[in-house]
């Protein structure tokens, strides 16, 4: 499917480990409109219960908690009927610990807790939960999902920081980051050739690519702006932003009235995982994007353990841990939110192969020694193994 394939990804590693894995989740993209229609198949060995529950990222933040709550109410009791030696909760949004908590509490299981995003404090950042009643009420179900957890997952220092001042014990957070499926993105540069020949307009230009969702908090308009300067400033520079959204047919809009949408930046809808390796194989560099936002420099982004994975340079408009891992190992390139300044940075490295082939080989490197799918998921297992036995 279209998106983040951690839990898909984690689970193949426990089946291959031996192990019998359930996945209790929802069926979001063709639901039904009966909300207790359970679909049970069998995905490379992984039991895989769907729920239909409608859910889309276009859909007002009220609505989206409104699924969230349908889901959790359901989810409880499916988790109940499966049994199990262990309970693996990995959330956003926050509300998967009310199933989860109440599958452990009468399976007498423990229960990992994993934490993908920073909830509550990003929506209340954002303003997504103005109401104080409902932030009192976010903040405690925070506390109630560490306090039931025997173990808690994060993806990142900030975050490990964010839940220690919760005080949890610090012992039982461990860090696992999205991670790099090297396997998977390092493929033949056939592919990419073949990626660009379905598009004409890509020629031998260079490609710059934004591969992700199209929200609010990710202010892709941004690469927007970057693209109207290349304009003026290397005609040998195409944008390609792919993605869907609750943003899209602004950023679609704005790129037309810059005159840009169709002459320097094109726009195509979110593709399928398996399809990602050759768009990556393709492009020159690839880019993680978000408003400027402090509570998202704690964001563990997939796009961006992909691109090194690809072996590609990453570019990102953001502080945070990412950042620190981007000027340590010269993976990459963090820019100016001057659009103007940014474009001028960005060019700079465009025209410098030497130094792109350089980024791009360092990336790859990081992926192989500390963010390996393999490695991360082999920690995983460790921890879950541990509780059990």
């Amino acid at each position: 499917m279209s998106g983040g394939t951690r839990s898909y990804e984690m689970a193949c590693h426990m089946v291959a480990k031996g192990h019998e894995v359930h996945v209790v989740t929802s069926l979001r993209e063709q639901f039904d409109k009966k909300h207790n229609i359970w679909k049970k198949e069998i995905i490379d060995g992984i039991h895989v219960h769907w729920l239909s529950v409608p859910y889309d990222n276009k859909m007002s933040y009220l609505r989206r908690i409104y699924s969230f709550i349908i889901f959790a109410c359901n989810a409880g009791s499916k988790a109940i009927s499966i049994g199990g030696d262990i309970i693996f909760a990995t959330s956003t949004p926050l509300t998967i610990a009310i199933p989860a908590i109440q599958a452990k509490k009468k399976l007498k299981i423990p229960m990992v807790f994993e934490v993908r995003d920073l909830w509550p404090e990003l929506p209340i950042a954002i303003g997504a939960i103005k109401n104080p009643v409902l932030k009192y009420i976010a903040i405690k179900l925070e506390s109630w999902a560490y306090k039931h957890s025997n173990e808690i997952i994060v993806l990142s220092p900030q975050m490990c920081k964010a839940v220690e001042k919760t005080f949890y014990p610090k012992k039982n957070i461990h860090i696992i980051p999205n991670c790099s499926n090297i396997a998977l993105f390092q493929v033949d540069d056939k592919i990419g050739r073949k990626f660009r020949e379905k598009y004409n307009w890509m020629g031998n230009k260079q490609l710059i690519i934004y591969a992700g969702t199209l929200g609010k908090i990710n202010g892709v308009s941004y690469l927007v702006d970057i693209a109207e300067e290349f304009l003026y400033l290397n005609d040998n520079v195409n944008f390609l932003i792919v993605g869907a959204g609750v943003d899209a047919d602004s950023i679609i809009s704005k790129a037309r009235n810059l005159k840009c949408l169709n002459n320097n930046l094109f726009v195509i809808n979110q593709l399928i995982k398996s399809k990602m390796p050759s768009l990556f194989n393709a492009a020159t560099l690839s880019t993680s994007l978000f408003i400027p936002l402090k509570e998202m420099e704690a964001n563990s982004a997939n796009k961006f353990f992909d691109t090194l994975a690809a072996g590609k340079p990453i570019v990102i408009n953001y502080g945070g841990w990412q950042k620190d891992l981007i000027e340590k190992h010269n993976i990459g390139l963090v820019l100016a939110r001057d659009p103007k300044v940014a474009a001028n940075e960005l060019n700079e490295l465009l025209l410098n192969d030497e130094l792109l082939n350089t980024k791009g080989k360092n990336a790859l490197a990081l992926a192989k020694s500390e963010f390996s799918r393999d490695k991360l998921a082999q920690e995983l297992i460790h921890i879950l193994e541990s509780l059990v036995s």
